[in-house]
């Protein structure tokens, strides 16, 4: 574990960290609604549905030789004929507009508002590294749904500024590199002990939150500094009113 008086940046998870949901059922409310937009444009649901995953794939999968969109898009493309991509300014229509309406599905957390809030004004940098599957809008139209503002954070990971995905190390490192931060001054705060515990092989320090915890692996979490967003809180506090 690293000295929290080195920490100078904090990276956090959305989904499960900061935007609690129900990982499935907002994947049934998102492509509901993403099938209606698309459905003028001639895709059929089940094989629409089908391309979504297989792009995302190829999203997980990427090694940094092209950004996300480009692999997801190459993808779809691949299924449905390179005239397809010409529908891209309708999905991105989709993320700013319907794409709301599985907002439903999650809920805000008020300790979640008051801890990035005094983290940032302690003067702290805030990062939103959340698996960059979606476009920039759809991440923060999900930074609103938290109760958050994308003025919260200094950098949004999306599918447009990224080449990798967790719990590929390069995704945190590209992050690291695009903002000049020291990965030992770092701190990611996540709730996968599998995709946010990844962030430990470029150098830098983890805390899980315990509340949804997801560890399918059966990680011992007990390496790791842990627990809820009061802990992490008073985790830096402390040291600033140390220092």
């Amino acid at each position: 574990m690293t000295d929290i008086s080195k920490i100078k940046h904090i990276l956090f998870d959305l989904d499960g960290t900061l935007l609690l949901m129900d990982q499935d059922e907002f994947v049934n409310a998102y492509f509901k609604e993403l099938v209606k937009k698309a459905l003028p444009l001639g895709f059929e649901p089940d094989e629409l549905i089908s391309a979504m995953w297989k792009g995302t794939a190829a999203m997980v999968g990427n090694d940094g030789t092209r950004m996300n969109d480009t692999a997801f898009w190459d993808t779809f493309a691949g299924i449905f004929g390179d005239a397809s991509k010409e529908t891209r300014p309708v999905f991105d229509e989709f993320y700013a507009n319907e794409f709301n309406k599985a907002s439903y599905i999650s809920k805000k957390d008020s300790k979640v508002i008051e801890t990035v809030g005094a983290l940032k004004a302690t003067g702290y940098d805030i990062v939103l590294a959340t698996n960059p599957f979606f476009p920039m809008t759809a991440q923060i139209s999900r930074i609103g749904w938290a109760g958050l503002k994308e003025s919260d954070f200094m950098y949004i990971s999306s599918y447009e500024n990224s080449s990798f995905c967790k719990p590929n190390p390069g995704y945190y490192l590209e992050i690291c590199e695009k903002l000049r931060f020291d990965p030992r001054e770092c701190m990611m705060v996540g709730n996968d002990a599998e995709e946010d515990i990844a962030a430990e092989k470029t150098g830098m320090d983890v805390f899980l939150i315990t509340r949804n915890l997801i560890n399918k692996k059966n990680i011992d979490i007990n390496r790791y500094r842990h627990g809820n967003f009061d802990d992490l809180l008073k985790l830096f506090l402390k040291e600033r009113a140390n220092g």
